[in-house]
């Protein structure tokens, strides 16, 4: 009986085998393709973030304080964008973080060849853009508001504050304006701790940059000609990518 029995169950197991569907049959290609783009663009973004986080864990100063983490990855990966572009060319980056109060020392000047910080700075923002802290921003014309966003440092010339630097604005509707508008980094006597403690807030300017008087010509000197400007604040962080730059 046996016998008669283990060929049947032969049979049935042979059938069912060859019934299974081939795992050697190619898998929908389209998907295969969109999934390769989406990890590679994961591997793009995670690799340019560890770059980011190496370059901060590598900055280093005896005397100043280091930018917050948040502020710098968003100047660096700028940085990065507008240098491949060819729109700025020397390796020096300024930071400048308007989410931070004007009574505090908030503009970074940064070698990234050698991860120095070489200044740390008070600096102004526009009469309009808020008292002690930054709030309100424009790209207009007699606004005497502060521009955010990714700038060109220009050339030094002299004017009504002395040695004074141009800035290009590369944001198109947000800073593209500032040249017009005559925005530039100069001294002003408004900026400094003495008129903190007399007046509880930083001076403000007509939208500029302004930089204490004793620290102006030697940032100016190092920044101009074609450096990486930021001005900073976290209500922008999101709007911020590689299209909004010219």
């Amino acid at each position: 009986m046996i016998y008669k029995i283990f060929p049947a169950v032969l049979f049935l197991l042979f059938s069912f085998s060859t019934s299974k569907p081939n795992s050697s049959e190619p898998k929908n290609s389209k998907s295969a393709t969109h999934a390769e783009v989406i990890t590679s663009g994961k591997l793009m973004a995670s690799s340019i973030d560890a770059k980011v986080e190496m370059v901060y864990s590598s900055l280093h100063s005896d005397k100043f304080a280091l930018p917050k983490l948040e502020s710098f990855a968003v100047a660096l990966k700028g940085y990065y964008s507008l240098k491949e572009k060819g729109l700025i060319k020397k390796d020096i980056l300024t930071l400048v973080d308007f989410s931070l109060s004007s009574n505090t020392k908030r503009l970074w000047v940064i070698d990234l060849t050698t991860g120095n910080v070489l200044f740390h700075s008070l600096v102004a923002h526009g009469r309009n853009t808020g008292e002690e802290f930054a709030n309100n921003f424009s790209n207009a014309a007699e606004s005497f508001k502060s521009s955010l966003g990714f700038y060109a440092t220009g050339e030094i010339y002299n004017g009504k504050h002395g040695t004074s630097l141009r800035l290009d604005g590369l944001e198109k509707g947000v800073n593209d304006n500032a040249r017009a508008r005559g925005v530039v980094m100069h001294a002003a006597d408004y900026v400094s701790n003495s008129f903190i403690k007399n007046n509880h807030r930083l001076g403000r300017s007509q939208g500029c940059p302004a930089v204490p008087t004793e620290l102006s010509k030697e940032i100016i000197s190092v920044i101009k000609d074609k450096s990486c400007f930021f001005v900073y604040h976290p209500s922008r962080v999101s709007n911020f990518g590689a299209k909004s730059i010219s």
